[in-house]
């Protein structure tokens, strides 16, 4: 039954097959991450919530389905108002071919414990109230094969309107970075992350120029497969208090490949 939901999922993105923008993204590296290509990112979502009458993002989240966006728990609070806007590049800007939707409803992981981000399991699934439309401006992201590792020092992005750094600014463009992933080995010695980083998670930067900040949760870590299509590896899930960009702190992402069985029962059943 599973298997012959994601047979229709597929059908239906047909057309605008998984991973595959219709504006390639500009991957040239710039330190401390760029304004990324517009609608290079169609799966690039924005969470945001009401607040006085005023819409505000506050986390970003991934189209996977076209009525599915996949998110971090920690966005997610029982006593706010949420939309979804897909199709942005510009938050403060009237975008043809955006569209903001309702959600129909939002499963956070059981094992999800606000009290405790290093415990894993930050990881959120968003049903929208419709389905959207596919075009050149919103198609979805593919999944990673269960229980893939990503190998150390690949090159994945993290996109997101987070700020540029520490206690910076929120940038109304949307903003890609290049990170390099750091292998759960290295990513849990004393002097990187140590024992809050577990197998269920992604580290990926400690470069100390590059990273996610606040803003960017629930955003993707895109990695590109040798075919050419983009997977989502990694959901943005924490970051050092000593600040963004902290040298041999990387972003930390909750690691997809480990959620495809929970990504897939949530889907076929709600």
């Amino acid at each position: 039954m599973i298997g012959a939901l994601f047979a229709v999922l597929a059908l239906a993105s047909a057309a605008f097959g998984c991973g595959v923008p219709t504006y390639q993204p500009n991957l040239s590296r710039v330190v401390g991450g760029n304004d990324a290509r517009q609608n290079s990112w169609p799966w690039q979502a924005s969470l945001q919530y009401s607040s006085s009458g005023t819409w505000r993002h506050t986390c970003g989240g991934t189209l996977i389905a076209d009525n599915w966006v996949m998110t971090a728990a920690h966005c997610i609070s029982s006593s706010r108002t949420y939309r979804v806007y897909l199709g942005k590049y510009n938050l403060s800007a009237t975008e043809t071919g955006s569209v903001a939707i309702s959600p129909e409803t939002i499963i956070v992981h059981p094992k999800w414990d606000s009290g405790s981000v290093s415990k894993g399991n930050d990881i959120a699934l968003i049903k929208l109230a419709k389905a959207v439309t596919l075009s050149d401006k919103i198609q979805p992201a593919c999944l990673p094969k269960a229980n893939s590792i990503l190998a150390n020092n690949v090159a994945c992005y993290v996109t997101g309107w987070g700020r540029l750094i520490t206690n910076g600014p929120l940038p109304e463009i949307l903003q890609q970075g290049q990170l390099l992933v750091v292998d759960h080995a290295t990513c849990s010695q004393p002097s990187w992350w140590g024992s809050t980083v577990k197998t269920n998670m992604v580290c990926a930067g400690g470069d100390g120029i590059i990273s996610s900040c606040n803003g960017d949760s629930g955003g993707p870590l895109n990695c590109q497969t040798s075919g050419g299509q983009w997977e989502v590896h990694g959901v943005v899930s924490f970051g050092s208090a000593l600040g963004c960009n902290y040298y041999r702190k990387p972003s930390v992402f909750t690691r997809v490949s480990v959620f495809n069985d929970w990504i897939e029962q949530v889907m076929a059943t709600h």
